[in-house]
């Protein structure tokens, strides 16, 4: 009895090893289908830049973000406001309904934990606002946090001066995207300046002229080539400047 146990105990092995191991054939054909191994390194290396650039597209996406965000806050917190709810309910209820990039660093900034050196002290709302108003686009936090200090401290109509700063920071925004507007064709210039020595070096290897050699196999070529480089990299981080500063409001 044990051994025919045994031996059907064996058997049932045998079958699940043969159903679970791919044969011989199967595994020819997954090395003859399978894509080489540079192949492999392109597409990793294709998908860290993919993955690179998204990043960096989202960072600067985070000022706009948080300049929307702001005005929303101030929309949201009047509203609340005027509907008999305190400050601090208002302002959760305006922030429940950001934009979830926005939501999450936000949250953890206002529970973070307070390492100021009065430990008796936990800080209010609109200081910890004040403290995240040094984000880029988050500028505005620091007038609703004045805004929220001066109606407790003072009272008065906290709804009717969130209603005015909102007001004012569209404005602003409003202003901000029409010089982005107007600058986007003076970008669009120097982009184009910049990548027509290209264009020539391409011109010259077209009409024979092999420029090529002369740049990297030579030293008047070489000195050529890095004066050439830094001009064109300085000449675009000037024009970035002073886009920014055309952009920034005063």
């Amino acid at each position: 009895m044990i051994d025919a146990i045994g031996l059907a105990a064996l058997c049932c092995s045998g079958a699940v090893w043969l159903l679970l191991t791919p044969s011989p054939a199967v595994r020819r054909l997954d090395r003859m289908f399978a894509p080489p191994r540079h192949r492999r390194l392109g597409q990793r290396a294709v998908d860290l830049l993919a993955a690179r650039v998204r990043v960096v597209r989202d960072r600067r996406k985070l000022p706009g973000l948080w300049r929307t965000a702001v005005i929303e806050i101030c929309d949201g917190m009047a509203a609340e406001l005027a509907a008999g709810r305190t400050p601090d309910e208002a302002f959760a209820a305006a922030a429940a309904v950001l934009d979830p990039r926005i939501v999450s660093p936000l949250n953890e900034f206002l529970t973070a934990t307070d390492r100021s050196p009065s430990p008796d002290r936990v800080p209010e709302i609109p200081d910890r606002l004040a403290g995240l108003a040094g984000r880029p686009g988050a500028e505005g936090l620091r007038l609703l946090a004045a805004c929220w200090r001066i109606g407790a401290e003072r009272g008065g109509t906290l709804a009717t001066v969130l209603d005015s700063l909102a007001a004012a920071l569209r404005d602003q925004e409003t202003q901000r995207q029409e010089v982005a507007v107007q600058l986007a064709g003076p970008r669009s210039t120097a982009r184009f300046l910049a990548i027509l020595p290209a264009l020539g070096l391409a011109m010259a290897a077209a009409l024979g002229a092999n420029p090529i050699t002369f740049l990297f196999g030579t030293l008047p070529g070489a000195a050529c080539l890095t004066a050439g480089i830094g001009l064109d990299l300085t000449g675009l981080w000037w024009t970035r400047r002073l886009a920014q500063a055309a952009a920034t409001p005063r």
